[in-house]
C-alpha cells in the first residue's frame, strides 16, 4: 500500500466519519476535506457543523463547504491545485460534476452501503432492512455519471440481525466500509484489484425517504409492517393515529396469526394486538402518543384504556 497518496475526501454524515479517521490514522495525506455547509438543526434551529466537519477540526484537516460544486470555477481551481491521486467520496449528499470525476488519476472513489447493483440510492441501508433483506454490505466503486452505476472495486457482505434497526446497521457497516476503502486504495496502488462493471438488471433502489414512508399500511402482513419499522429508524419512524390523534410505535413483535380485522386492536390483559394482512398480527410493545414521552404498552394500556375492536389509522 502507499499512504503518501495525495487525497481528498468528501462525506458529511456519521457514516463518513470512520472511513476519514481510518485514513488518517493510516497515514494518507489527506489535502482536502469537502462536506455540506452547516445546516440549521435542534429546537432552536442553531447552525451546526456536519458530523465529518467535526471530526475534520478534530484532526486539524483544511475544511472546504461549498454551497454547490458544479459550475464552481473557485472549488474546481482549488482541487485542481490539490492534484489529488484519488477522491474519497462517503455521503457526500453531492452529485460529482464530470470535471471531478475527471480530476484524479485513480478515479473518484465511493464507498455505498450496499452490495450493489442492490439498493443504489439515498438510503441503502434503510430499505434493505425494510425490504426484508437477511444480508447487505458494503462496496467500494468508481464515480461515474450515473447514480451509484459505476464500475465495482470490492465488497464486503454483512449479516441483517433479527434485532437490527437501520441506527444499529448504519455504525457497524461505517467501519467494515472503512477497512474496505483502506484495502482498495492499497489494491489500486499495487494493481491487484480490478474494476468490474456492475450488471443493471438486478439492480434495486432506494430512494431517499419521505415522510409519507413512515405511515403504517396495517394491509401489509405484520413482518412487513415490522421490517419497514427498523429499517426507517430514526426518521419517519412508524406512525399511525388513535383517536385522531398521532401515535408512533418504536418497537413491535410480528405475530403469524390474527385475533382481529386489520386495523382493529385487540386487548389482552396488558398486551396490545393490531391485525395486520396476510393474517398476522402486531404486538405493539413501545408507544408514542402524539406530545407524549414514549411508554410500554403495559403503561398505554392502563392509561388510554383502548378498547377491543377500536381501529388504528
Amino acid at each position: 500500500m502507499s499512504p503518501t497518496l495525495n487525497l481528498i475526501f468528501c462525506g458529511t454524515p456519521a457514516f463518513a466519519v470512520p472511513t476519514l479517521q481510518t485514513l488518517h490514522e493510516s497515514g494518507f495525506h489527506i489535502s482536502l476535506v469537502v462536506t455540506q455547509p452547516d445546516r440549521p438543526r435542534g429546537r432552536g434551529m442553531e447552525f451546526l457543523p456536519s458530523p465529518v466537519k467535526q471530526k475534520a477540526l478534530e484532526l486539524a484537516l483544511p475544511i472546504s463547504q461549498p454551497q454547490k460544486i458544479k459550475g464552481n470555477e473557485e472549488f474546481r481551481t482549488q482541487l485542481s491545485e490539490i492534484r489529488p491521486d484519488a477522491i474519497i467520496v462517503v455521503g457526500y449528499g453531492r452529485m460529482i460534476p464530470q470535471w471531478m470525476i475527471e480530476l484524479p488519476p485513480m478515479g473518484n472513489i465511493n464507498l455505498h452501503a450496499s452490495l450493489l447493483p442492490k439498493y443504489r440510492g439515498a438510503a441503502p441501508i434503510q430499505w434493505a432492512i425494510a425490504c426484508g433483506e437477511t444480508g447487505t454490505g458494503v462496496t467500494t466503486m468508481r464515480i461515474d455519471a450515473g447514480l451509484d452505476t459505476g464500475d465495482i472495486l470490492l465488497q464486503k457482505e454483512v449479516s441483517i440481525k433479527a434485532e437490527d434497526t437501520a441506527e444499529t446497521l448504519a455504525p457497524r457497516l461505517a467501519e467494515i466500509g472503512a477497512d474496505l476503502i483502506i484495502e482498495t486504495l492499497g489494491g489500486l496502488a499495487k494493481g491487484s484489484v480490478q474494476a468490474k462493471p456492475q450488471e443493471s438488471e438486478p439492480a434495486t433502489f432506494a430512494p431517499i425517504l419521505k415522510k409519507e414512508d413512515g405511515r403504517i399500511d396495517f394491509r401489509r402482513s405484520a413482518r412487513e409492517i415490522w421490517n419497514r419499522l427498523r429499517g426507517f429508524q430514526p426518521w419517519p419512524g412508524a406512525f399511525t393515529s388513535f383517536r385522531g390523534k398521532n401515535l408512533n410505535i418504536w418497537e413491535a413483535r410480528p405475530l403469524d396469526h390474527n385475533a382481529s380485522r386489520v386495523n382493529e386492536l385487540v386487548i389482552e390483559r396488558e398486551r396490545m394486538l393490531v391485525g395486520c394482512g396476510d393474517g398476522t398480527a402486531l404486538e405493539l410493545m413501545t408507544l408514542q402518543p402524539e406530545g407524549k414521552k414514549r411508554i410500554n404498552s403495559r403503561d398505554f394500556v392502563h392509561g388510554y384504556h383502548p378498547m377491543n375492536g377500536e381501529r388504528l389509522g
